[in-house]
């Protein structure tokens, strides 16, 4: 069970890491997002579940009552799958995209900073979606970091691009610092045997070493029939 998992290996929650559950799912995303969340929360803070619930700022963003008001969280839910991130870190972002075939190219020319659209175009066609949403996942899970999406310029908005590519399936990329903005890190993972993207960012504030220098990230899937 996922909260018998987190109290054996991670009591109390690691202080440098962005928790990140995800799985796969037929239906009900947002519902057993609630819920993965609220486990993976009670799980790392060795409480029952039922300590703690989910509420919701004025602008939207997810936050724990009970005993989970020392943990940052955000939830992220697309067609066939969801994902998590619980931290006692800081404010933290995810997002989660189903890797389909997409009009990147100019999407990317379109959307995205210029050198980030150079970087996608740049690569072989059949690379090209997944590396578009391997920024796109970042650039929402800034947003959400932020509290405010992708307002503002959300899209325009450069983020880290890759030290090597393709990146390894399963391997999350170590979270960097955004261009112009050191209080904020991200990274992405492709998951799922290339199936999935998933976004992470954190926001520690203007010059926060804390929350740019040496954060991990324990990204994990889990069974979705635990979820009810």
């Amino acid at each position: 069970m996922i909260d018998s998992l987190f109290m054996d290996r991670h009591p109390g929650g690691s202080p440098d890491t962005v928790t990140v559950l995800w799985c796969t799912t037929d239906g009900d995303e947002r519902r057993k997002a609630h819920t993965l969340v609220v486990r993976a929360a009670a799980g790392l803070l060795g409480v029952a579940p039922s300590e703690i619930w989910l509420e919701h700022e004025a602008g939207g963003r997810p936050v724990l009552g009970g005993a989970g008001k020392s943990l940052h969280v955000s939830v992220a839910h697309a067609r066939g799958a969801l994902a998590v991130a619980v931290t006692g870190l800081a404010p933290v972002g995810v997002d989660v995209e189903v890797v389909r075939r997409l009009r990147a190219a100019a999407m990317s020319r379109a959307w995205l900073d210029p050198a980030e659209a150079a970087w996608v175009t740049a690569l072989p066609e059949d690379d090209q979606s997944v590396a578009f949403l391997w920024l796109w996942t970042q650039k929402e899970s800034v947003g959400k970091a932020l509290g405010q999406g992708l307002r503002q310029g959300g899209m325009s908005r450069r983020v880290p691009l890759p030290g090597q590519w393709p990146a390894g399936n399963d391997a999350p990329s170590v979270p960097r610092r955004l261009p112009g903005d050191p209080g904020v890190v991200s990274a992405a993972v492709v998951v799922g045997g290339g199936l999935h993207v998933i976004g992470v960012a954190l926001h520690g504030g203007t010059g926060s070493a804390s929350c740019a220098d040496g954060v991990r990230l324990d990204v994990r899937e889990v069974c979705p029939t635990e979820l009810g």
